[in-house]
């Protein structure tokens, strides 16, 4: 009994232990029960025959209207559960953990719900379940995801504008960089590498290559760390090289975030471009300001708050306007105020009403126009342009000398009519088309064409049957139509005659106007012809006389030479003593008729040969010459007339080399002729240049003096007829056969002469012969 009362007291307190330790696990398992009510997981358990353990909750998370009992019940249905693409998924990844004990992660959705889950998989405790179940955990993963794929939304397009942001980068035509906190380089794009001609950017950061040089000792670091440290955006214009290049910079360095842990960024644009610009800009406007003070036209321009920006000079000498009370700007109706009370306006009756009406061009789109008579009868064409910024450009033109043209325009018009009617000759002017569109009255009366017909202004096709009747031969009147027309057609003058029934003989012209029209001219011939006639007649007596007076001038040419030979021999034996010595007055007598028989005999060697050239028979013997040798001794002949009227002949002959082709004493007779009428009509104490040179085909003779000169009218007549300047020049260098002669000479040889002289500046004669 006592063994049974200690083992029931043991039992008892056995039980109670018991029944303890079981309220205990039922409060945990209710506790753990709870827990796993409120848990945002579902634990499932599916076994190795495929039937699942799960609470009553999982279904209706799953979205199904009734408990699952195996894994299968949880898809294949219209709505909720899974679909049959992710049970498939479930099924597979749960027997490879239930095989492999592999724990699994899978994300799945709900058909015809927006929740999604997440189950997490492994292998259950084998204690409790033996037979390889599997534990899925179930997390309502609906808001994360959708917080996960928003962000890895934004991340991708963060990503995308990140790498559109580097491609633009790279891709800028400008060089940027970045720097990390310690101011090293940390990014550069491609710009900056061609810029400083590297082979790629990671060379640049990693040799840590600068693309702008120190400025006044501080290095492009320096610059971008100031910038840091005041966190402000900074700015400078710097100097630097870019490929082989020296440009201008405008270089920025900008902190990034607001404590500078992510670094500096730069950046330098290239103004070089817009400095030239501006440059040019600057100097395009001083051109186009100094082009417009150089216009004729006035020229003033107002902003678009009214007041003056610029005004040319001819606009200030238009109105009178000082410059100093132009540079305060003054306003647009100041301007005008100033014009009328300098009398440079329109006289007016409301001038405030006037003035708020030129006001309204500012507003007005399109440009004015107007017409200024002002006081003192100056007239003015005024345009008035708005420009885009609101201002106003105001153009003035002088108009004034305009109208007095038109007026004088109309004036010459009815004098050109007044003289056209009182002109000896007929007169018609046809439009290109044929129609007559003016006439005198001389051309009505020659051609009876009655003033009714005329003033209809016809064709040239109707008044030529009334024009024929007026012909000796009325068929002429197509040539006269043809001439017209050929005229009009061709622009080409056109010349005929037309004999008239009465006998009259009318020279017709047909002349090409600028315009396009044809002008028609009569002139009445008879009386000219008859004239003609007698002038030929007249013209052959003379031409027969002259030559009878050249016939004589040669005669007495050889008729002087007989007794003037007797003259000089006889001297030349007084000279030479055979008479007695002469006393030393008799010798200067005997000198001076020597002198004047060999100064008579020239003369008529040059009247013999001047009068041989002008009949055409001189004849003419080239052969080579030492030109300078020929020059120098027709300069010795004339050395001793020269000391006698003390003037000094000075020789340039250095470039007259080798020889040429010409006559020897017809060239020596030329020079000798020009250096003798030089020194013979020169003052005392002048000077006398003789130049010459050769080339391979010309040779060029010179003569110049600072004499007294020869007039324009007497070199005109030397240079056109000798016979003339012999016959009216009353100039003693032309009274003589020297110029004339030597022309001569000259141009037989085909060559050139030519005189260029002023009076009081003395004269040059200009000679040139050709080889051939």
């Amino acid at each position: 009994m006592a063994l049974w009362l200690v083992g029931a007291t043991v039992a008892i307190w056995i039980g109670f232990s018991l029944r303890r330790r079981s309220q205990k696990i039922f409060r945990q398992t209710s506790r753990l029960a709870r827990l796993l009510e409120t848990a945002p997981a579902f634990p499932v358990v599916v076994k190795g025959d495929g039937r699942i353990e799960a609470a009553d909750r999982f279904s209706r998370l799953m979205g199904l209207s009734g408990p699952a009992v195996s894994l299968t019940d949880l898809g294949g249905r219209s709505e909720g559960g899974l679909s049959n693409s992710d049970l498939s998924r479930l099924e597979e990844k749960v027997r490879e953990t239930q095989r492999t004990g592999k724990d699994f992660v899978l994300p799945l959705a709900i058909t015809g719900s927006p929740r999604r889950l997440l189950v997490m998989g492994e292998i259950a405790d084998t204690v409790i379940y033996p037979n390889g179940a599997a534990l899925l955990w179930f997390f309502d993963s609906t808001e994360s995801l959708r917080e996960l794929e928003a962000r890895t939304e934004e991340s991708e397009k963060a990503k995308a504008a990140f790498s559109a942001l580097a491609g633009l980068i790279e891709s800028a035509p400008l060089p940027m960089w970045h720097r990390s906190p310690d101011m090293s380089l940390n990014f550069v794009n491609q710009a900056y590498v061609d810029a400083v001609g590297a082979s790629d950017g990671f060379q640049v950061v990693q040799d840590g290559i600068e693309l702008l040089e120190p400025e006044n000792g501080k290095t492009a670091a320096s610059f971008a760390a100031e910038a840091m440290q005041s966190g402000l955006k900074t700015e400078r214009i710097v100097s630097a090289t870019l490929g082989a290049e020296r440009r201008q910079l405008r270089v920025f360095d900008i902190p990034l975030g607001t404590d500078g842990a992510s670094g500096v960024a730069g950046m330098a644009i290239d103004v070089q471009d817009l400095t030239a610009a501006r440059t040019e800009f600057r100097q395009l406007s001083d051109a186009q300001r100094h082009l417009l003070n150089m216009m004729s036209a006035g020229v003033v321009q107002f902003g678009s708050d009214y007041s003056l920006i610029f005004a040319n000079l001819p606009f200030q000498r238009l109105f009178a306007f000082r410059d100093q009370w132009l540079t305060e700007k003054p306003e647009f109706a100041r301007v005008l105020d100033r014009m009328r009370e300098n009398g440079k306006l329109p006289e007016v009756r409301d001038f405030p009403a006037w003035r708020g009406e030129r006001e309204n061009w500012f507003r007005n789109p399109e440009p004015s126009e107007e017409n200024w008579l002002l006081p003192d009868g100056t007239h003015l064409r005024v345009l008035a342009q708005p420009v885009p910024d609101g201002g106003l450009l105001l153009i003035f033109e002088d108009r004034t000398e305009q109208a007095q043209l038109a007026s004088a325009r109309d004036i010459l018009l009815r004098v050109r009519t007044a003289t056209f009617d009182n002109l000896f000759e007929a007169i018609a002017v046809f439009a290109a088309d044929g129609r007559l569109s003016i006439w005198n009255r001389l051309f009505a009366e020659t051609w009876g064409l009655p003033d009714e017909i005329l003033i209809r202004h016809p064709r040239l096709d109707e008044i030529l049957p009334l024009m024929s009747k007026h012909l000796k031969k009325q068929s002429q009147i197509s040539i006269i139509g043809e001439l017209v027309r050929m005229t009009t057609a061709n622009r080409e003058q056109r010349r005929s005659k037309a004999v008239f029934a009465d006998e009259r003989i009318f020279q017709i012209a047909t002349i090409p106007l600028p315009d396009g029209n044809a002008l028609f001219t009569m002139l009445d011939m008879s009386d000219s012809l008859k004239i003609e006639q007698a002038l030929r007649d007249r013209n052959a007596a003379l031409q027969e006389a002259d030559g009878i007076k050249a016939k004589f001038l040669a005669n007495m040419s050889y008729e002087f030479r007989t007794p003037l030979t007797s003259i000089s021999g006889f001297a030349d034996l007084l000279k030479a003593g055979v008479a007695g010595e002469l006393n030393g007055q008799a010798l200067e007598y005997v000198d001076a008729i020597l002198t004047s028989a060999e100064r008579l005999s020239e003369q008529i060697n040059t009247v013999l040969d001047y009068s041989q050239s002008e009949a055409g028979a001189m004849p003419i013997a080239r052969e080579k010459v030492d030109v300078r040798t020929l020059l120098v001794n027709s300069a010795e002949a004339k050395s001793a007339f020269a000391r006698e009227r003390g003037v000094e002949v000075h020789l340039r002959l250095e470039e007259a080399k080798g020889l040429f082709s010409l006559d020897s004493k017809r060239i020596g007779q030329a020079v000798g002729q020009i250096l003798d009428n030089a020194i013979r009509y020169h003052k005392e104490g002048g000077e006398v240049l003789l130049f010459a040179r050769t080339s391979k085909d010309l040779l060029e003779i010179i003569v110049s003096d600072n004499g007294p000169g020869i007039s324009e009218e007497n070199q005109k007549i030397v240079q056109g007829d000798g016979k003339k300047a012999l016959q009216l020049s009353d100039d003693p260098i032309l009274q003589g056969l020297g110029l004339p002669l030597a022309k001569q000479l000259i141009e037989t040889h085909h060559g050139t002469f030519r005189i260029e002289s002023k009076p009081g500046e003395g004269s040059t004669i200009i000679m040139t012969i050709p080889s051939r």
